[in-house]
């Protein structure tokens, strides 16, 4: 179980000091982010070396099918944001918020971040390794739901509802793909790359 616990108290550090009021000045956010990109990756691959092996091809089917369900999450996001932003004053606010956080950066480079680095590397450990732990340490429901929560919960330290709520949903729909397709880690990982750069730097909502 160390091997589970250890690497998600390593990630909820992570995302604490990339997000709290308290830390998120120390360092650049994009900086900070790919760092612990960086991190998350490396402890996947030292921690489940053959997950590539295991769970990824790149085939046509798998880049064509990550592709359409990115296309698929912007559209449910962009509909979340119009009946969000109906129901809820803070909403908007919120989410212009977390689009704060791209000002002054170059475009190209947080797409070419957001696809290389940081999209791919949240997929790898979180579905990759963390999911694929606990459903073979529990079972797949429950590795699904717990993974699910805890992406989520590491977001708390934003104090953004809306943010927390958009990791909560992208990640219940990542986590149900992979609890359903668990060698479909490739076209998840597509998904992810994709829908980051398109919602946050190409087509924002």
């Amino acid at each position: 179980m160390r091997q589970i616990v250890i690497p998600l108290l390593v990630a909820a550090f992570l995302w604490f000091f990339m997000f709290s009021p308290w830390t998120s000045e120390v360092f650049n956010f994009w900086t900070a982010m790919s760092f612990s990109a960086i991190v998350l990756m490396n402890m996947a691959f030292a921690l489940r070396p053959q997950w590539w092996a295991e769970d990824v091809k790149f085939d046509w089917r798998n880049l064509a099918g990550g592709v359409a369900l990115a296309a698929a999450l912007w559209g449910i996001f962009w509909v979340g944001d119009k009946v969000s932003a109906w129901l809820f004053s803070f909403a908007r606010p919120q989410v212009e918020l977390i689009y704060g956080m791209k000002a002054g950066e170059s475009p190209w480079l947080l797409s070419i971040l957001l696809l290389i680095l940081i999209g791919p590397a949240e997929e790898i450990f979180w579905r990759g390794y963390v999911q694929n732990a606990l459903s073979k340490r529990w079972n797949p429901n429950a590795g699904f739901i717990v993974t699910t929560l805890v992406y989520a919960l590491v977001h708390i330290w934003s104090f953004n509802f809306m943010l927390v709520m958009a990791a909560l949903v992208v990640g219940g729909i990542w986590g149900l793909a992979y609890r359903l397709y668990p060698h479909k880690l490739g076209a998840l990982i597509v998904s992810h790359a994709v829908w980051d750069a398109a919602v946050f730097v190409v087509f924002p909502i």
